[in-house]
C-alpha cells in the first residue's frame, strides 16, 4: 500500500508539474505577445520626415525586443493631413503625425508656436517648441498623448521679381495659406491661397508673383525653376508645428518598459527631426543658388521696418489668447525669449 501510494503521489505531483508548466508557458506566450501599433503620417513615403518615422517605428521595435512592433501609413492613406490628430482621438490610427495648422482654431494657444517671430532655422524652432509644449502643457492636446513636436526652418519670401523694400511689395499677389495670409497682408501683399502642390504651376503661370516658404520647398517642389529671387526675411521667420500624439487609451495600456522605449526614442528624435529640417534648408539654398537667383538681404532698416509690420499679429494672438483664459500673454512672453537666444540676442 505504501509503494501504491508513493506511486500515486509521484504521478499526482509530475501531472501538477506539468499543469504548471503548461500554465508558465502560456504565461510566456503571453507576456512574449506584442503590441502592434498603427501610425499616420501626411508627408509622402518619400519625405525626410515620413522616413523619420519609420526608423523612429524601426528603433522603438528594436530596444522593445520586438514586443513593440508599428506599421507606418505615409502620405496620408490612413488620415488625411488635417483629420489626422482627430482620427488619433477616436482610433482610426494609434498614432499620428501631421501640423497643428491644418485644424485652426482647435489649438489656440499653440497656434501661437507658427508666429513670425524670427525663428533661425528648424534645430532651434523644434527644440523651442518642445520647451514650450512641456512647460505649458496645454489643455487643448490632453485627448492625446503628446509624445514631441518638430518644425520646419523659417519661413522667408521668393519672388519672380527682386523683394528688397516693403514697397517691393505693395499690392503683390503673394501664395500664402492659413496665418501666412495675414503675414503676406500685413507686410501690403495680397494673398492667394492655395494648397503647397499647385503653388509650382501658380508661379509660372503668373497667378502669384511670390510665395512665403520654408527654402527646403525651392528644391523639394522645385519652385525654385520659377521663381527669380530670394529675400532673407528669417526676421520674421515664421514656422508650421507638427505634432507626433497617440491615441490616450492604448498609451495607457501600454506596458511600462514599452512607454519608456516609446518616451526615450522619441527625446532623441527631436533633434533628429531639426536637424533634418535644417539640412533640407541647405540644400534647398543650394539648389537656388545653382539655378543663378538672386539673395537679397534686407537692410537693418527694412528688418526693423518688416518686423513692426508684423507685430500686431503677435500682439492679436495674445490678447484673443487671454481673452479665452488662456495664457496668451506669458506664452508669447516665453517664445520670443527663446527665439532671441536662439538668434543670440
Amino acid at each position: 500500500m505504501k509503494t501504491i501510494h508513493f506511486v500515486g503521489v509521484s504521478v499526482l505531483a509530475g501531472m501538477l508539474a506539468l499543469c504548471g508548466c503548461g500554465r508558465q508557458e502560456n504565461a510566456a506566450a503571453g507576456a512574449a505577445k506584442p503590441v502592434t501599433l498603427t501610425y499616420s503620417v501626411f508627408f509622402p513615403p518619400t519625405h525626410v520626415q515620413a522616413r523619420l518615422a519609420n526608423e523612429w517605428a524601426e528603433a522603438i521595435q528594436a530596444r522593445s525586443g520586438g514586443q513593440v512592433k508599428i506599421t507606418v501609413f505615409s502620405g496620408g492613406v490612413l488620415t488625411k493631413a488635417d483629420q489626422c490628430y482627430q482620427g488619433v482621438v477616436d482610433g482610426v490610427s494609434d498614432i499620428g503625425m501631421s501640423a497643428f495648422a491644418y485644424t485652426r482654431g482647435r489649438f489656440p494657444l499653440l497656434e501661437g508656436l507658427d508666429l513670425p517671430v524670427g525663428y533661425p532655422d528648424g534645430v532651434s524652432a523644434t527644440r523651442i517648441a518642445n520647451a514650450l509644449v512641456a512647460r505649458f502643457n496645454p489643455a487643448e492636446v490632453q485627448d492625446t498623448k503628446l509624445l514631441y513636436v518638430h518644425a520646419h526652418g523659417p519661413g522667408i519670401l521668393v519672388s519672380k521679381k527682386p523683394v528688397a523694400r516693403l514697397d517691393d511689395l505693395a499690392g503683390m499677389k503673394i501664395r500664402a495659406t492659413g496665418f501666412c495670409s495675414k503675414i503676406a497682408e500685413s507686410l501690403g501683399g495680397s494673398p492667394v491661397s492655395m494648397p503647397q502642390g499647385e503653388t509650382y504651376e501658380a508661379l509660372q503661370k503668373g497667378v502669384v508673383e511670390a510665395t512665403f516658404c520654408p527654402v527646403e520647398t525651392l528644391k523639394g517642389w522645385k519652385q525654385g525653376e520659377v521663381v527669380q529671387s530670394l529675400t532673407d526675411s528669417r526676421c520674421i521667420g515664421y514656422t508650421t508645428v507638427f505634432f507626433v500624439v497617440m491615441n490616450k487609451e492604448k498609451w495607457a495600456k501600454l506596458p511600462p518598459e514599452a512607454r519608456r522605449v516609446i518616451a526615450e526614442v522619441s527625446a532623441e528624435w527631436v533633434d533628429k527631426h531639426g536637424q533634418a529640417w535644417n539640412e533640407a534648408d541647405e540644400e534647398g539654398l543650394a539648389y537656388v543658388k545653382g539655378l543663378k537667383r538672386s539673395i537679397i538681404e534686407l537692410s537693418a532698416e527694412e528688418q526693423a521696418a518688416w518686423t513692426a509690420r508684423v507685430a500686431p499679429l503677435l500682439a492679436d494672438y495674445a490678447a484673443r489668447a487671454d481673452a479665452k483664459g488662456l495664457p496668451g500673454t506669458p506664452f508669447l512672453e516665453a517664445l520670443k525669449k527663446q527665439v532671441a537666444e536662439a538668434r543670440g540676442k
